[in-house]
């Protein structure tokens, strides 16, 4: 069962990560058709997924692969810093755009 809960976590990490891909690929098209992208669209279409994507990959891989302590703990100190990028990341959108201007 556990075993089954650590792939399912990374397959959404997988998800998440494609997703991000798709919402590049999608401002893209829709740059060269000339609509202008908003940035705050922008990163909670593209950059949000990719981050959180490659911090739920990085927590299980190498559980998944049985690697040594040390490259667990330096993994968990690189998911670490990057969620508390996202944290701050997503803060300061918030804070300069409002709430009420992302929908």
């Amino acid at each position: 069962m556990l075993s089954f809960m650590d792939w399912s976590v990374l397959a959404l990490g997988c998800v998440l990560v494609f997703a991000s891909l798709g919402g590049w690929w999608w401002e893209r098209t829709k740059a060269k058709e000339g609509a202008s992208p908003d940035q705050g669209r922008r990163f909670f279409a593209a950059w949000l997924p990719l981050l959180m994507g490659m911090e739920l990959i990085g927590a299980k891989v190498p559980h998944l692969l049985h690697a040594p302590h040390p490259v667990v703990m330096v993994v968990d100190a690189l998911d670490l810093a990057l969620i508390v990028t996202v944290a701050v990341l997503v803060f300061r959108m918030l804070r300069g755009r409002g709430l009420r201007t992302l929908g």
